[in-house]
C-alpha cells in the first residue's frame, strides 16, 4: 500500500468522523435552541400541567438532557465500531 493511499484513507476517516460529529451537533442544537425558544416564545404551553406537579416545561427540559445522552452514545457506539477500528487499522 502506497503512501499517498494510507494518507487518502486517514484523510477519508477524519472526513467521516468531521460528518458524523456534524450531524450530531446539529442535532443537539436543534433540539436545546426548540426548547430555549419554546421556553421564550410560548410559555403558556410549556407550562401546562401534564400531571400534578410535572409540566410540559420540565417534561421537555428532561428530554433535552436525555437527547444529550443519547446523541453522545451514537457518537461513542459509532466510534468504538467503525472510526477505532479504522484507525487501528491505518495504524498497521
Amino acid at each position: 500500500m502506497s503512501q499517498k493511499t494510507k494518507a487518502e484513507e486517514l484523510e477519508a476517516l477524519a472526513a467521516a468522523r468531521w460528518r458524523v460529529a456534524a450531524v450530531l451537533t446539529a442535532g443537539m442544537l436543534v433540539t436545546y435552541f426548540g426548547f430555549i425558544l419554546l421556553v421564550a416564545y410560548n410559555k403558556p404551553l410549556m407550562g401546562q400541567q401534564i400531571a400534578p406537579g410535572l409540566s410540559l416545561g420540565i417534561l421537555l427540559g428532561a428530554l433535552v438532557i436525555g437527547a444529550a445522552w443519547v446523541l453522545t452514545g451514537i457518537y461513542v457506539v459509532w466510534a468504538n465500531n467503525r472510526y477505532d477500528k479504522a484507525l487501528h487499522q491505518y495504524r498497521r
